[in-house]
């Protein structure tokens, strides 16, 4: 079984290249980040043509996340991520698929430092520790996939230097990032690549022509699934070609249950 995240940069913009990919990749689940649009304008019918099922969480020109699925309709647990009522953000859905629990998380990206976007940022990330404590430890197996805005270490980014004062690269949300894995998430990229040179993201084309890019989207395991992941992957060839995301799709297989 894969199981993919793909940050698409407008679900609707980039659909064409979102449905070659599904089509060319076949993955069994994906999770979505960046749709842009509002609940009503998401393509669920282009995708069912395209052989999947979809639950979706929508924000007109900002945020949004999803959850595809082959074998049925995703089974909603969570549209947004519990704590704080009052934000409105759509960063993140959470349901049952072929007996796994699958997360799709967008964390904000929190520029300029000192701001109350990164003020924003960091408390959003402490919800998402507080909240999936219960996911990392549980009896049933969980991803939390997605666009984390966090460049873990400097050889998760190509020119750590130019970027030192991005709000990804910033101690306290390297820490926050720590904290979660250490709830029980395992990085399934550097569980199997420990010292692969992996980027997802690149901020223009010039860069990914270079090959200077981040590492910002991630699939991370539980401790009821991890032991059941076998290869992981980024289809980096996805960023290039006509009007593609400024990020590419990233899986892991796994065995069946």
């Amino acid at each position: 079984m894969r199981i993919a995240t793909y940050n698409v940069n407008g679900v609707n913009g980039r659909l064409a290249r979102l449905v070659e990919w599904l089509r060319e990749t076949a993955p069994d689940i994906v999770c979505l980040q960046e749709l842009k649009t509002d609940d009503s304008k998401f393509p669920a019918g282009a995708l069912r043509e395209a052989g999947y099922h979809a639950i979706w969480h929508g924000q007109r020109a900002h945020h949004g996340v999803a959850i595809l699925a082959k074998s049925g309709v995703p089974r909603a647990h969570s549209r947004g991520l519990p704590g704080a009522p009052s934000d409105v953000h759509t960063r993140y859905i959470e349901a049952t698929v072929d007996g796994l629990t699958v997360a799709s998380a967008y964390l904000p990206n929190g520029n300029p430092t000192g701001s109350p976007n990164y003020e924003y940022k960091v408390r959003w990330f402490k919800r998402l520790i507080r909240y999936s404590k219960k996911l990392a430890s549980g009896k049933i197996p969980a991803v939390l996939a997605g666009d984390l805005n966090v460049v873990p270490t400097d050889r998760d980014i190509a020119n750590p230097w130019w970027w030192r004062e991005d709000a990804v690269m910033q101690p306290e949300v390297r820490g926050l990032y720590g904290e979660l894995l250490g709830l029980g998430w395992v990085d399934t990229a550097r569980l199997l690549h420990p010292t692969e040179t992996i980027y997802t993201f690149w901020t223009t084309e010039q860069a990914y022509a270079k090959n200077r890019g981040f590492r910002l989207d991630f699939l991370l395991a539980n401790k009821a699934l991890v032991s059941r992941v076998r290869r992981f992957g980024v289809d980096s060839s996805y960023r290039g070609g006509v009007k593609p995301s400024d990020h590419a799709p990233a899986w892991i297989d796994i065995d069946p249950g």
